[in-house]
């Protein structure tokens, strides 16, 4: 009993330092392995108390830290080959295309143009890295930094609603696809109007403040020119985009693990990229080795390396039997109402990292075998879950991967956010979940 109350503090007091990275400054990834490092090696110091059927429990823990850490590795692997494929794609100018598309006079028209092209590539690539792409776009196309700040709140707002519906669009639906509770064909078919009506509620409010056309020098200013031709950039977007659009394709046929897809697409784009960049070489310098080497250096491991300490963390509760008794509490207190329990799970992501929520419910939650069941792959609890971990984050700008990054690249204020955007994401949220609601209702 001693050692479970040390685990959970010890997550409890690492978890809230992870929520509070900016007041404390310490990198949440160094917070997440020190929390994670730390229970495994309560629960072996403890070992005997917890297993006291286990006649060699130090094997048995060991056998379990391989067993998640193969769980966690399909989902930190996947997300390192999309990070990649996408840094390939950006770099060589593959998402030129993007300013092109969404360009225009109209301020209206250019919040819908951003809202749609947001939403959408979110769902391909994913939330945080359509962002960085969009407010780069956004930055040539809308001088003025206060009319900016808002379409930069919408672009928050669609990257998370377009992730929540496609099961590589956002981190939580790539964990919840790769741990088999959704499904392509259900989250596509059953995520999607929901969360389209909670991106295009707050555009259709956020499009009242602006009115009248930008100065022509402002919207058409160029941007910079790639060593690659049109056609080179254009074959590296359709290989990097198709490629990540096949992935679930590709784990039907082969029924091989998502990260398979991925490794194949990226080693398919990598090849092409060299055989490119071989062919416009200009000098000695520009090796093949130095261009690998450049390009996964600007990959982010941080993420990656929080990722697996959160991942292999929430494991240690779901090995001693926390997370169970969490969620048969959670089912008691609110009587198994699932819209309920997943909306707060919802708010709660505005609040902390929807990762370790999601894990921990994943934990919390036996999958049923039971046909229709709530429980059941693609039942109304998991489907809910993929919702609102994604749709929820956009209420807060610190809620999301997506609010973070937006937040230090236009300098946006945690209060300006919370008085400008903040209800505007409220309304369309909980406008996504009674739209899901009628959807189970009547079909």
């Amino acid at each position: 009993m001693t050692f479970t109350v040390l685990i959970i503090t010890l997550f409890v007091v690492g978890y809230l330092c992870i929520a509070l990275e900016s007041v404390f400054e310490i990198n949440k990834a160094a917070i997440a392995l020190l929390m994670c490092v730390g229970c495994w090696t309560l629960l072996m110091v403890g070992v005997q108390g917890f297993f006291p059927d286990m006649p060699d429990g130090v094997s048995y823990v060991t056998e379990r830290i391989q067993h998640h850490l193969g769980d966690a590795s399909e989902t930190l692997f996947f997300l390192m080959g999309a990070m990649t494929i996408v840094e390939i794609v950006d770099s060589n100018g593959g998402f030129n295309f993007v300013r092109d598309a969404i360009k225009t006079r109209s301020k209206r028209k250019l919040m819908w143009r951003v809202a749609f092209m947001t939403f959408f590539l979110s769902a391909i690539l994913d939330n945080l890295t359509t962002s960085i792409v969009m407010i780069m776009v956004l930055r040539k196309l809308v001088q003025s930094r206060e009319e900016r700040l808002i379409y930069a709140g919408l672009i928050i707002i669609s990257a998370n609603s377009g992730g929540a519906f496609s099961p590589i669009g956002d981190v939580t639906t790539i964990m919840l696809w790769i741990k088999g509770v959704i499904t392509t064909q259900g989250v596509l078919t059953e995520i999607f109007i929901p969360s389209l009506v909670s991106m295009v509620i707050p555009a259709a409010v956020l499009s009242i403040q602006l009115k009248g056309k930008f100065d022509k020098e402002q919207n058409l200013k160029s941007v910079e020119i790639t060593a690659f031709t049109k056609n080179q950039r254009k074959v590296i977007f359709w290989l990097g985009v198709g490629g990540l659009v096949f992935v679930p394709v590709f784990k039907t046929i082969t029924h091989l693990p998502p990260f398979m897809g991925i490794l194949l697409v990226l080693g398919l784009l990598w090849t092409v990229t060299e055989i490119f960049h071989r062919m416009q070489e200009t000098g000695e310098d520009d090796t093949m080795a130095k261009r690998v080497s450049d390009l996964l250096s600007k990959i982010d491991l941080s993420t990656i390396m929080f990722f697996l300490g959160i991942l292999m963390a929430v494991a240690v509760l779901q090995e001693i039997g926390v997370l169970k008794t969490m969620g048969e509490g959670l089912n008691e207190a609110f009587a198994g109402n699932y819209y309920l329990i997943n909306g707060i799970i919802g708010v709660m992501s505005s609040i902390v990292d929807n990762v370790p929520l999601v894990a921990g419910c994943m934990g919390m939650y036996p999958v049923s075998d039971v046909a229709g069941d709530a429980m059941a792959v693609d039942g109304v609890f998991w489907q809910l879950l993929a919702y609102c971990a994604g749709v929820g984050g956009s209420m807060l700008i610190i809620g999301s991967a997506a609010g973070v990054v937006v937040m230090g690249l236009e300098k946006i204020s945690f209060g300006w956010y919370l008085k400008k955007i903040t209800w505007v994401a409220f309304a369309g949220y909980l406008a996504g979940i009674g739209c899901y609601w009628v959807e189970k209702l009547f079909f």
